[in-house]
């Protein structure tokens, strides 16, 4: 991946988050811990989803693959913010630049995607469980999950395709810790208006156009619940779906924030990066497996089972 020729600039310094030494050393023990954490979490709940018979089915099939997306995300920033947390100078290559602006529209597009059919999973659960069976086949439920992929891929693609032929002949200073298309276009020489317009379309595109799916089938599933007499049944109906509510939030809170606002350089700029690159896929495995009976059965079972196989 190559820039064009009169392009001047082969490196880009990240300001990071602090350039206090000391709390620079706080904040690597902070990150360090989060990402082991990020790490630990969605691994289990691949490894128990993927070995508890009591979990193969399409509501855990999604949650699977939502944490290997998290884990994606997390590895696709922490690495470098914790190696620029330990140096003096934090650089990072053109190419190695757009790499990561590629994997930060391929990875959180395609978990958009899959918040918006794992809110439909949910919607015809619970509205029409007598069809639910029927209607989310194994061969639905791998399509919507290709089709995610293809999807966000498709859209990551024409991104960074459009950011290779940016000039970057001035400035290389990239006020955040990580490489995001929004803090790269003031450094460019080039007319960004073109991006600017594509990069609105894709977040509304991909933000807004899984939103409203989601919003609608929750919209059914609320007038749904409600008509439920029992407060039992309410409640179980209400447990199934809140862990998924609360993950959409946080994911599309801070996300759209991030990419509709225009850049400013400011701390809120970090903190919307930091909540849905960082926090968000720390928080999902706890999210869903406190909240979930299940899971929390199956983590039990799983572990019972390795902790008895090495005792033998």
């Amino acid at each position: 991946m190559a820039l064009r020729n009169h392009s001047t600039i082969t490196q880009f310094i990240l300001t990071g988050l602090s350039d206090d030494p000391h709390i620079q050393a706080l904040l690597f023990v902070l990150f360090l811990g989060i990402y082991l954490l990020t790490l630990t979490g969605n691994l289990t709940m691949i490894l128990v989803i993927r070995t508890d018979s009591h979990l193969h089915s399409p509501m855990y099939y999604f949650l699977s693959n939502l944490s290997f997306l998290d884990l994606c995300l997390s590895s696709a920033t922490l690495p470098k913010l914790l190696e620029d947390l330990l140096s003096e100078k934090k650089t990072i290559s053109v190419e190695g630049c757009l790499a990561q602006v590629f994997f930060m529209f391929l990875i959180p597009g395609n978990e958009a995607c899959l918040l918006s059919v794992m809110a439909y999973d949910r919607y015809v659960a619970i509205c029409h469980p007598l069809l639910y069976d029927q209607v989310m086949s194994n061969q639905l439920c791998k399509g919507l999950v290709w089709g995610s992929w293809g999807l966000a891929s498709l859209n990551a693609v024409i991104i960074v395709l459009l950011a290779i032929n940016l000039d970057f002949c001035g400035a290389q200073t990239i006020h955040h810790y990580t490489c995001e298309l929004p803090s790269l276009f003031p450094l460019s020489c080039s007319d960004i208006s073109i991006n600017i317009s594509i990069l609105s379309f894709s977040t509304i595109f991909l933000g807004l156009g899984n939103f409203f799916p989601i919003f609608f089938s929750y919209a059914h599933i609320i007038i749904n619940i409600l008509s439920i007499s029992s407060t039992t049944g309410r409640s179980k109906a209400f447990s199934t779906c809140s862990s998924h509510l609360i993950a959409v939030i946080l994911f599309f809170g801070s996300g759209m924030l991030r990419y509709l606002m225009p850049p400013s350089g400011s701390s809120l700029d970090l903190l919307s990066s930091l909540q849905y690159s960082v926090i968000t896929p720390m928080l999902n495995p706890l999210i869903y497996s406190l909240r979930n009976k299940e899971v929390k059965t199956a983590v039990k079972r799983t572990l019972g089972k390795y902790l008895q196989y090495f005792r033998q």
